[in-house]
């Protein structure tokens, strides 16, 4: 049961990574018109057809590590905020370039939205099908004996939380010296 349960998992986690990387290329395709032109009339002509490559390069390779921290459970904060950074100004350029109507706003920021959308849910589907790297949880209780004091099922007598002693509650309830941060009295 659990092997059928492994496979299904990875077999999703598949399909997701290749439905992802073609709503990728088909957003990245149906907005290359888009991008050229908002770059046409600023830019040398022989420039212009790798104007889409300025949007999507940094998008592609902050989204690669992405893909790369998710591998080894770790966080890109960095490269998440040049994904949306990016993804935010092929929206922005797609939306200026369509005609003024709802519809066509709509439809031209839907192809960037979508590839964000669709890295978002792969991402989650990598560090879903990945186990957790550290089994331990990070903080421990320190064992009663090691406080001096015995204590019982959630709280001592005196109301003090399991694993700490009535010298450390006391010690974070104490004002330090009367003065408040910023102000001298």
């Amino acid at each position: 049961m659990a092997t059928l349960l492994q496979t299904g998992s990875l077999f999703t986690a598949v399909l997701v990574a290749v439905i992802a990387a073609v709503v990728s290329i088909l957003s990245g395709l149906s907005i290359c018109d888009a991008l050229r032109h908002s770059a046409g009339l600023h830019t040398a002509r022989d420039v212009v057809g790798w104007w889409p490559l300025l949007i999507y390069g940094p998008w592609m390779v902050a989204s690669l590590s992405i893909l790369r921290s998710a591998l080894h459970q770790r966080r890109a904060l960095h490269s998440w905020s040049i994904v949306l950074l990016f993804s935010t100004l092929a929206t922005l350029l797609c939306v200026a370039q369509a005609p003024r109507t709802l519809a066509a706003g709509t439809a031209s920021a839907l192809p960037a939205v979508a590839a964000l959308a669709c890295f978002q849910q792969l991402v989650r589907q990598i560090t879903l099908t990945r186990p957790p790297r550290q089994a331990a949880p990070r903080h421990r209780n320190p064992p009663a004996s090691a406080l001096g004091q015995t204590v019982t099922a959630g709280r001592s007598q005196e109301g003090v939380a399991r694993g700490y002693s009535v010298e450390e509650k006391r010690a974070v309830r104490a004002p330090s010296s009367g003065r408040r941060f910023g102000y001298d009295a």
